[in-house]
Protein backbone atom coordinates (compact mmCIF):
# COMPACT_ATOMS: atom_id res chain seq x y z
CA UNK A 1 0.00 0.00 0.00
CA UNK A 2 1.17 3.61 -0.46
CA UNK A 3 2.80 5.75 2.24
CA UNK A 4 1.17 8.39 3.73
CA UNK A 5 2.89 11.65 2.09
CA UNK A 6 2.29 15.31 2.06
CA UNK A 7 2.52 15.02 6.04
CA UNK A 8 6.23 15.06 8.03
CA UNK A 9 7.50 12.04 9.33
CA UNK A 10 7.86 11.02 11.73
CA UNK A 11 5.90 13.46 14.12
CA UNK A 12 6.52 13.90 17.94
CA UNK A 13 5.07 10.79 20.21
CA UNK A 14 1.37 11.60 21.13
CA UNK A 15 0.57 10.54 24.53
CA UNK A 16 -3.13 10.14 25.58
CA UNK A 17 -4.25 9.71 29.12
CA UNK A 18 -3.01 6.07 28.79
CA UNK A 19 -1.07 5.37 25.74
CA UNK A 20 2.06 6.54 23.91
CA UNK A 21 1.71 6.61 19.75
CA UNK A 22 5.14 6.25 18.63
CA UNK A 23 7.31 4.82 15.61
CA UNK A 24 7.81 1.79 16.15
CA UNK A 25 11.93 0.37 17.51
CA UNK A 26 13.62 -2.89 17.77
CA UNK A 27 12.51 -3.58 21.03
CA UNK A 28 9.26 -4.19 19.49
CA UNK A 29 10.07 -6.98 17.34
CA UNK A 30 8.33 -9.68 19.54
CA UNK A 31 4.88 -8.21 19.76
CA UNK A 32 5.18 -7.75 15.82
CA UNK A 33 5.81 -11.38 15.88
CA UNK A 34 3.02 -12.00 18.34
CA UNK A 35 0.65 -9.91 16.42
CA UNK A 36 0.68 -11.29 13.45
CA UNK A 37 1.18 -15.08 14.76
CA UNK A 38 -2.24 -14.58 17.10
CA UNK A 39 -5.10 -16.70 15.56
CA UNK A 40 -7.32 -14.40 17.08
CA UNK A 41 -6.00 -11.46 15.33
CA UNK A 42 -6.08 -13.01 12.46
CA UNK A 43 -9.56 -13.84 12.63
CA UNK A 44 -10.87 -11.32 10.21
CA UNK A 45 -7.60 -10.61 8.30
CA UNK A 46 -6.73 -13.64 6.23
CA UNK A 47 -5.41 -15.88 8.94
CA UNK A 48 -2.54 -15.83 10.80
CA UNK A 49 0.85 -16.42 9.83
CA UNK A 50 3.60 -19.41 10.61
CA UNK A 51 5.50 -18.05 13.83
CA UNK A 52 8.19 -19.68 12.53
CA UNK A 53 8.44 -18.15 9.05
CA UNK A 54 7.64 -14.55 10.89
CA UNK A 55 10.76 -15.06 12.71
CA UNK A 56 12.42 -15.49 9.95
CA UNK A 57 10.70 -12.54 8.06
CA UNK A 58 10.42 -9.84 10.37
CA UNK A 59 13.66 -6.94 10.26
CA UNK A 60 14.91 -5.89 13.20
CA UNK A 61 13.34 -2.75 13.83
CA UNK A 62 9.52 -3.72 12.14
CA UNK A 63 7.04 -1.47 10.90
CA UNK A 64 9.22 1.59 10.39
CA UNK A 65 7.32 3.73 7.81
CA UNK A 66 5.33 6.36 7.41
CA UNK A 67 2.14 6.39 8.76
CA UNK A 68 2.45 3.40 11.50
CA UNK A 69 1.96 4.00 15.12
CA UNK A 70 3.11 2.01 17.89
CA UNK A 71 0.83 1.70 20.36
CA UNK A 72 2.64 1.39 23.52
CA UNK A 73 1.10 0.55 27.45
CA UNK A 74 3.31 0.65 30.21
CA UNK A 75 6.26 0.66 28.17
CA UNK A 76 5.10 -2.31 26.27
CA UNK A 77 3.89 -2.32 22.49
CA UNK A 78 0.22 -3.66 22.81
CA UNK A 79 -1.01 -2.75 19.17
CA UNK A 80 -0.20 -0.88 16.04
CA UNK A 81 -2.72 1.98 14.19
CA UNK A 82 -1.96 2.59 10.58
CA UNK A 83 -2.76 5.46 8.36
CA UNK A 84 -1.85 4.98 4.52
CA UNK A 85 -3.06 5.33 1.35
CA UNK A 86 -5.65 3.03 -0.28
CA UNK A 87 -4.53 1.89 -3.17
CA UNK A 88 -6.00 3.59 -6.00
CA UNK A 89 -7.47 -0.25 -7.70
CA UNK A 90 -9.24 -1.14 -4.60
CA UNK A 91 -12.49 -0.50 -4.88
CA UNK A 92 -13.66 2.67 -2.53
CA UNK A 93 -11.72 5.41 -5.50
CA UNK A 94 -14.35 5.45 -7.29
CA UNK A 95 -16.64 5.94 -4.57
CA UNK A 96 -15.16 9.10 -3.35
CA UNK A 97 -12.98 10.27 -6.09
CA UNK A 98 -9.66 12.24 -5.21
CA UNK A 99 -6.19 12.13 -5.01
CA UNK A 100 -6.17 9.41 -3.18
CA UNK A 101 -7.40 8.27 0.20
CA UNK A 102 -5.94 7.95 3.58
CA UNK A 103 -6.83 4.82 5.19
CA UNK A 104 -6.95 3.87 8.70
CA UNK A 105 -6.08 1.03 10.44
CA UNK A 106 -5.85 -0.91 13.70
CA UNK A 107 -4.61 -4.26 14.88
CA UNK A 108 -4.52 -4.88 18.54
CA UNK A 109 -3.06 -7.89 20.64
CA UNK A 110 -5.42 -10.11 22.50
CA UNK A 111 -4.60 -9.49 26.12
CA UNK A 112 -5.34 -5.29 24.94
CA UNK A 113 -8.92 -6.32 23.71
CA UNK A 114 -11.74 -5.17 25.62
CA UNK A 115 -10.33 -1.71 28.01
CA UNK A 116 -10.72 0.58 24.98
CA UNK A 117 -7.33 1.05 23.96
CA UNK A 118 -8.29 1.08 20.14
CA UNK A 119 -10.61 4.13 20.53
CA UNK A 120 -8.46 5.87 23.06
CA UNK A 121 -5.98 5.11 20.11
CA UNK A 122 -7.33 5.36 16.68
CA UNK A 123 -9.35 8.51 17.95
CA UNK A 124 -5.77 9.94 18.88
CA UNK A 125 -4.27 9.37 15.88
CA UNK A 126 -7.17 10.93 13.90
CA UNK A 127 -6.87 13.63 15.50
CA UNK A 128 -3.32 14.10 14.85
CA UNK A 129 -3.87 13.77 11.09
CA UNK A 130 -6.85 16.38 11.48
CA UNK A 131 -4.44 19.14 12.33
CA UNK A 132 -1.40 17.81 9.81
CA UNK A 133 -3.11 17.18 7.28
CA UNK A 134 -6.69 19.96 7.27
CA UNK A 135 -9.52 18.58 5.09
CA UNK A 136 -8.43 15.65 4.27
CA UNK A 137 -10.71 13.03 4.44
CA UNK A 138 -9.95 9.55 6.06
CA UNK A 139 -11.82 6.37 5.20
CA UNK A 140 -11.95 2.65 6.70
CA UNK A 141 -12.51 -0.88 4.96
CA UNK A 142 -13.49 -3.71 7.35
CA UNK A 143 -15.46 -7.22 7.18
CA UNK A 144 -19.12 -6.64 8.32
CA UNK A 145 -18.32 -9.65 10.03
CA UNK A 146 -16.14 -8.30 11.92
CA UNK A 147 -18.89 -6.56 14.33
CA UNK A 148 -16.37 -5.13 17.11
CA UNK A 149 -14.53 -3.17 14.60
CA UNK A 150 -17.54 -2.04 13.10
CA UNK A 151 -18.80 -0.45 16.03
CA UNK A 152 -15.29 0.47 17.10
CA UNK A 153 -15.39 2.20 13.36
CA UNK A 154 -18.99 3.81 14.10
CA UNK A 155 -17.90 5.41 17.67
CA UNK A 156 -14.97 7.04 15.76
CA UNK A 157 -17.29 9.10 13.74
CA UNK A 158 -16.61 6.91 10.46
CA UNK A 159 -20.10 6.70 8.67
CA UNK A 160 -21.31 4.04 5.58
CA UNK A 161 -20.58 4.76 2.21
CA UNK A 162 -21.11 1.44 0.70
CA UNK A 163 -20.72 -2.50 1.44
CA UNK A 164 -19.14 -4.44 -1.10
CA UNK A 165 -17.23 -7.96 -1.97
CA UNK A 166 -13.48 -8.02 -1.53
CA UNK A 167 -11.02 -9.99 -0.32
CA UNK A 168 -14.39 -13.31 -0.35
CA UNK A 169 -16.20 -11.57 2.11
CA UNK A 170 -18.62 -8.81 2.29
CA UNK A 171 -16.72 -5.19 3.84
CA UNK A 172 -18.41 -2.06 5.32
CA UNK A 173 -16.25 1.49 3.82
CA UNK A 174 -16.95 4.35 5.67
CA UNK A 175 -15.98 7.76 5.84
CA UNK A 176 -14.37 9.79 8.73
CA UNK A 177 -16.31 13.21 10.31
CA UNK A 178 -14.86 13.87 13.41
CA UNK A 179 -16.59 13.14 16.67
CA UNK A 180 -16.17 15.90 19.71
CA UNK A 181 -13.70 14.49 22.07
CA UNK A 182 -16.40 13.74 25.23
CA UNK A 183 -18.24 11.63 22.71
CA UNK A 184 -15.30 9.28 22.15
CA UNK A 185 -13.41 8.90 25.89
CA UNK A 186 -11.55 6.14 27.17
CA UNK A 187 -14.39 3.66 28.28
CA UNK A 188 -17.37 5.46 26.78
CA UNK A 189 -19.94 2.83 25.66
CA UNK A 190 -19.85 1.96 22.25
CA UNK A 191 -22.71 2.02 19.87
CA UNK A 192 -25.33 -0.87 20.05
CA UNK A 193 -23.35 -2.55 23.00
CA UNK A 194 -20.36 -2.10 25.25
CA UNK A 195 -16.74 -3.18 23.62
CA UNK A 196 -16.39 -6.56 23.79
CA UNK A 197 -13.02 -8.85 24.29
CA UNK A 198 -12.99 -9.63 20.99
CA UNK A 199 -10.48 -7.83 17.83
CA UNK A 200 -10.29 -4.95 16.94
CA UNK A 201 -9.11 -4.98 13.30
CA UNK A 202 -9.36 -3.38 9.97
CA UNK A 203 -9.12 -5.45 7.39
CA UNK A 204 -6.47 -4.74 5.04
CA UNK A 205 -5.05 -7.89 3.33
Amino acid sequence: MPELDRVPWPPAPITTSRLVLRVSEARDRAAFVDLFASPEVGRHLGGARPREELERAVPEVPGRRPGLFVVELGGAMIGTVTLERRSADRTGGDLLPGDGLAELGYMFLPRAWGAGYAAEACAAVLDWFADASPGERVVLCTQVANTRSLRLARKLGFTEVARFEEFGAEQWFGRWGPVAPHDRRAGAPLPNGPEGAGPLLHNDH
